[in-house]
C-alpha cells in the first residue's frame, strides 16, 4: 500500500504515520519527492483496518493499494524508472550499459588484453567468472579470489567496473570487496537465502532470468534482494527454455517492454547465453536494443575457441566492434544514446 501525503505536511506528521503503521504491525519506506513525500507499508494484508487508523491522520492524502505481488519491484510502488549508479556508471535511464568480457577469468594476460579491447569499442563493464556453477563437475569450475585479484588489477588499468556472478551466501564478503556489481545466475535466481545475502549488501545486483522462469517469479526473486533494503537491482534476460534446438535458450524478445510496464527495475539483455552461438549474438542484440533494453552483457574472447568456458557463444574483438557500431546507430534511432 502507498500512502501519499499532502503537500503541506509536516515532518512530525509523516513521522506519525510511520509509527502507527509499525504499530499495526507492517514495515515501511519513505520516498521523499520534490513535492510530495510518499510512504510505502511493505508487506500489507489487512488493507481494510490501514485505511481505517491512517486515513483520518493529520498530513494524509490518500492511500492506494498495491494490487501486484511484487510490491517493491512494481512500477505502482515506484512509478519512476530506477537508475543504478556504479561507481562513475549508471545503468537505467537514457544512456545504454554494455558489460563486455569472457565467460570465465583464465589468467591475468589473457583478461587484461580483452579488458583494454573492450574499452576501446565503448564497453564501460568488464565481465568475468570466478566461480563457475557448471552443468558438470569436471569442467573448469574458475579461478575463485585469484580470478578476483586479476579482474581487480583490470580495473585498475582500464577503469572499468567490474561484473561477477556470486554462487553462495558464504562467498558474498569476499567478492563484494574486488567487484562493482554482484551477478546472481540462472540457476541462482531462486535460491532465496543468496539473495537475501546479497540485498543485504549495497553492491548492485545484476539478476538473471531462471531458465524456465515466469516473469513474475523473476520479480519476486527481485523483491526478496529490494526487501531486504537494497534498490540497486538489474534485471537480465538470458533466454528461457522452449522446445527449440537451435539455440541454447531462447531470448524472450517481450521481455523489455513487459518489464518496462511492470516494472521500474532496468533490464538488460545476454544475447550470448540466449543463443549459445556466436552467430547469433548480434543480431539478438540489435533487436533486445530496439525492444527497449537497457544494456547488453556479451561474452567476448580473443581466441574463443581455446576458452575454458562457453567460447562457442564469445564474439571476437572484432565482432565485437562490428556490434557496437551497430548498437549506436540503433540507440540514435530510438532516442538513446552508447
Amino acid at each position: 500500500m502507498i500512502i501519499t501525503m499532502s503537500l503541506t505536511a509536516a515532518p512530525r506528521e509523516i513521522e506519525a504515520v510511520k509509527t502507527k503503521i509499525k504499530e499495526l504491525g507492517y514495515e515501511t519506506r519513505v520516498s521523499a519527492g520534490e513535492k510530495k513525500t510518499v510512504v510505502h507499508v511493505i508487506g500489507a494484508t489487512d488493507r481494510d483496518r490501514i485505511i481505517k487508523v491512517i486515513e483520518p491522520m493529520a498530513g494524509v492524502e490518500n492511500l492506494i493499494p498495491i494490487l501486484s505481488p511484487f510490491k517493491l519491484a512494481s512500477r505502482e510502488f515506484h512509478p519512476t524508472d530506477t537508475i543504478v549508479p556504479v561507481g562513475v556508471h549508471t545503468i537505467g535511464g537514457r544512456e545504454l550499459a554494455v558489460i563486455a568480457g569472457p565467460c570465465a577469468v583464465e589468467s591475468e594476460e589473457m583478461m587484461l588484453e580483452i579488458a583494454g579491447l573492450v574499452k576501446e569499442a565503448g564497453a564501460k563493464f568488464l565481465r568475468g567468472g570466478v566461480f563457475k556453477p557448471r552443468s558438470s563437475p569436471y569442467s573448469f569450475q574458475g579461478l575463485g579470489e585469484k580470478g578476483l585479484e586479476i579482474m581487480a588489477r583490470a580495473r585498475e588499468k582500464t577503469g572499468l567496473s567490474l561484473v561477477t556472478e556470486v554462487i553462495s551466501e558464504i562467498d558474498v564478503p569476499l567478492v563484494s570487496q574486488y567487484v562493482d556489481i554482484l551477478q546472481i545466475g540462472a540457476r541462482n535466481m531462486q535460491n532465496f537465502a543468496l539473495l537475501r545475502t546479497v540485498g543485504r549488501f549495497q553492491k548492485p545486483v545484476l539478476l538473471k532470468r531462471g531458465m524456465s522462469a515466469t516473469m513474475e517469479e523473476w520479480l519476486m526473486a527481485a523483491e526478496y534482494v529490494l526487501a531486504e533494503g537494497n534498490p540497486n537491482v538489474i534485471l537480465c534476460e538470458r533466454g528461457i527454455r522452449t522446445f527449440e534446438r537451435y539455440t541454447r535458450n531462447t531470448l524472450d524478445i517481450s521481455a523489455p517492454p513487459v518489464i518496462e510496464h511492470l516494472s521500474h527495475l532496468p533490464l538488460i539483455i545476454d544475447p550470448s547465453h540466449a543463443s549459445g552461438d556466436w552467430r547469433y549474438v548480434n543480431a539478438l542484440a540489435r533487436a533486445g536494443i530496439a525492444a527497449g533494453a537497457d544494456g547488453l552483457i556479451i561474452e567476448v574472447h580473443t581466441h574463443p575457441a581455446q576458452a575454458l568456458s562457453d567460447g562457442k557463444q564469445s564474439l571476437k574483438p572484432e565482432k565485437f566492434r562490428e556490434l557496437m557500431d551497430e548498437i549506436r546507430r540503433i540507440a540514435e534511432a530510438i532516442g538513446r544514446k552508447l
